[in-house]
C-alpha cells in the first residue's frame, strides 16, 4: 500500500523537519516547497493526497494559491496554516472550501489529528458506525421481543430509522443486509401487534394512539394560537425516514419545536386517511353524516375531492375562527404560483396545502423505468426524495411562508413500503384494485398473509354490500389477481405501495415548526 503523499507549502519550511520526521514516523511521506508558484506547478505535476498551505508567503500568498489550486483541483484536501486570527482571513479560507484550518505554532499531534480527519474520515466513520451497531443489534433485538404498547413502537421505529439513516453511508451490504432482517422481523411482529389492538383502539380512545381522525382535534388546533399565520403542510406519502432526510434543508429556515410520530388508520391509502384527517371523522362516519363527499372504492370518480368540504366542516364544529385558504398542488405551475403569491395569504389563520409529489415518485417507480432504477431501494427513494425537496417549488413556498412568519406544520396522510412478496387474491368483478387492501365480497386468500375485516364497522369502515369485507397485506406483501399472474407479479414487485400494515405505512411524521 503507497503511503500518503503530503505537500506541505511553507516559506519557513526548515522550521518543519521535526514535523516532517514526526509524520514520516506514522507512515506518511510528506514533500516541501517554499511558494505558492512551486505549489502549483508540483500538484500540476505529481500525485499529492493533501497540502499543507500556509497563508503568508511572499509572492503568491496562500489564498491566492488556494483560489489556484482549487480551480485546477477541485476535490485536493487543503488545510490552511496561519498566524492571522482575522475572522476575514478565516472566511474567505472557508469560502474556498479548505478542508481544515490550523492556527501557528502548529503541533505534529495536530496535523496528524487534522490528516486522519480529512484522509480517514469515511473509513473511521464506517467502522465506528459498524462497530456500534453491532453492540446495538442485540439489544435492538431483545427490545424487539418486550414491545406491548403503541408509545414503545413509534420509539422503536425512530430508532430503526436511525441506524438505517447511519447505515446507508456506509459501503457495506452484509450490515444492511442484517438491518433489513431486522426490520423484517419487526414488521412481522407489528403486524401481530395492530391485529391484536386496532378495534379495541376505535372503541376505546383514550388507551389509543392518535389516530389520523384525531389528528386535527389534538394536535393541528392547538397549535393554531391566532396570533401567527399556520401553514399545514400535507405531504401525501411522505414515511418517516424521508422526512428525516429532507429535514436538515428545511432546518435552515424553520426551528423544530415538536416531532413526534401518529398512527395512519386502515386502509393506509389517501381516500380513507387523508378524508379522515381533514373531516376528523372516521370513514363511516363521512359516509353516514356527508354521503355527498364520500365515494366508496368501486364508485367512479375522484376519491378525495370534497377534502376543503369536509376540513371547513370540522373547523365548523370545533368552532375555530379565522380565515382558512386551501391548495392541493398537483402540478409544477401551480406550486410556482404559490410560491409567488404567498404574501396573499399573510393574514390566514391556517393555509393548508396538500403537496402530491412524493406520492407520485411513488406510482411511477411502477410505471417509468428511470424512476425504478433511481429508486430500486429505500436508499434510492430518499435520495429521489432529498434531491426532489432541494429543487422544488414547495421549498420555494417553505421560504417564503418563513419570510412571512408562518409557523409550519410538516405531516401527511400515511406512509408506503417497498412491496417484495406477492399474494394471490380472488375477488369478484366489484372488488377493489388497491395492491395492499381489497375490500368486495367472496374474496379468497390465504389467512396468514392479510389481517381480516370481516365486518367492516368494526373497522369503521364503509360496508360496500352485503357480506363485503376488507382484508390488509401484512409485511411486504402485495396482493395479485390469478388473471395475468406472473406478469403483475413481476410488475409491481419492489415497487412502492400503500394500504396495508407496516411500520412504514402506519407511522408518520407529525412536526411543528416556527421561523428562524
Amino acid at each position: 500500500m503507497q503511503p500518503i503523499q503530503i505537500l506541505w507549502v511553507d516559506d519557513e519550511v526548515d522550521l518543519l523537519k521535526p514535523h516532517f520526521i514526526f509524520l514520516e514516523a506514522k507512515g506518511y511521506q510528506a514533500h516541501a516547497c517554499t511558494n505558492g508558484q512551486e505549489a502549483i506547478e508540483l500538484v500540476n505535476t505529481q500525485h499529492y493526497d493533501v497540502v499543507l498551505l500556509d497563508e503568508n508567503m511572499p509572492g503568491l500568498n496562500g489564498l491566492e494559491t488556494l483560489s489556484i489550486l482549487k480551480t485546477q483541483h477541485p476535490n485536493l484536501p487543503v488545510i490552511m496554516v496561519t498566524k492571522n486570527e482575522e475572522e476575514h482571513i478565516m472566511e474567505d479560507a472557508i469560502g474556498s472550501k479548505i478542508s481544515d484550518y490550523l492556527i501557528k505554532p502548529v503541533k505534529p499531534s495536530q496535523v496528524l489529528l487534522s490528516l486522519k480527519k480529512i484522509l480517514n474520515h469515511e473509513s473511521l466513520i464506517s467502522e465506528k458506525t459498524t462497530h456500534n451497531y453491532q453492540k446495538e443489534f442485540q439489544k435492538i433485538s431483545l427490545e424487539l421481543m418486550d414491545i406491548n404498547t403503541h408509545k414503545e413502537w413509534a420509539t422503536f421505529y425512530k430508532k430503526l430509522v436511525f441506524w438505517e439513516l447511519e447505515l446507508q453511508e456506509l459501503d457495506d451490504s452484509d450490515m444492511m443486509e442484517i438491518f433489513e432482517n431486522q426490520l423484517k422481523e419487526a414488521n412481522a411482529l407489528f403486524g401481530k401487534f395492530i391485529e391484536k389492538n386496532y378495534t379495541e383502539w376505535l372503541n376505546s380512545p383514550e388507551s389509543a394512539p392518535i389516530l389520523s381522525h384525531r389528528l386535527f382535534k389534538e394536535k393541528i388546533q392547538t397549535k393554531l394560537n391566532g396570533k401567527s399565520p399556520t401553514l399545514l403542510l400535507v405531504i401525501d406519502n411522505l414515511r418517516w425516514d424521508q422526512w428525516k432526510t429532507i429535514e436538515p434543508i428545511l432546518s435552515k429556515y424553520y426551528q423544530k419545536k415538536e416531532e413526534d410520530m401518529y398512527y395512519s388508520l386502515l386502509p393506509t391509502a389517501t381516500q380513507y386517511a387523508r378524508n379522515a384527517l381533514f373531516a376528523g371523522l372516521m370513514p363511516n362516519e363521512i359516509k353516514q353524516q356527508y354521503p355527498q363527499y364520500w365515494k366508496d372504492d368501486t364508485d367512479e370518480g375522484g376519491k378525495n375531492l370534497f377534502e376543503e368540504e369536509l376540513l371547513l366542516k370540522q373547523l365548523e364544529r370545533l368552532n375555530i375562527k379565522g380565515k382558512f385558504s386551501y391548495k392541493k398542488i398537483t402540478q409544477l405551475k401551480a406550486a410556482k404560483l404559490l410560491a409567488e403569491q404567498m404574501n396573499n395569504h399573510k393574514e390566514d389563520t391556517l393555509l393548508t396545502i396538500v403537496y402530491n409529489f412524493v406520492d407520485m415518485i411513488s406510482h411511477a417507480k411502477s410505471e417509468m423505468e428511470i424512476i425504478k432504477e433511481l429508486a430500486s431501494d429505500d436508499k434510492g427513494y430518499r435520495s429521489l426524495t432529498e434531491s426532489w425537496f432541494k429543487n422544488s417549488p414547495l421549498l420555494d413556498i417553505i421560504q417564503a411562508s418563513q419570510r412571512l412568519g408562518f409557523n409550519l406544520i410538516v405531516t401527511t396522510d400515511h406512509g408506503t413500503i417497498n412491496v417484495r412478496n406477492p399474494v394471490e387474491v380472488v375477488g369478484d368483478k366489484e372488488s377493489s384494485l388497491n395492491l395492499r387492501y381489497k375490500t368486495g365480497r367472496s374474496l379468497k386468500y390465504p389467512p396468514k398473509k392479510v389481517m381480516v375485516a370481516a365486518d367492516p364497522e368494526d373497522f369503521k369502515l364503509p360496508r360496500l354490500g352485503l357480506n363485503s369485507e376488507f382484508i390488509f397485506a401484512k409485511e411486504a406483501n402485495y396482493f395479485v389477481y390469478p388473471k395475468s399472474y406472473h406478469h403483475y407479479a413481476a410488475l409491481f414487485q419492489n415497487t412502492y405501495q400503500h394500504g396495508g400494515i407496516s411500520l412504514e405505512e402506519i407511522l408518520i411524521p407529525f412536526v411543528f415548526l416556527t421561523p428562524k
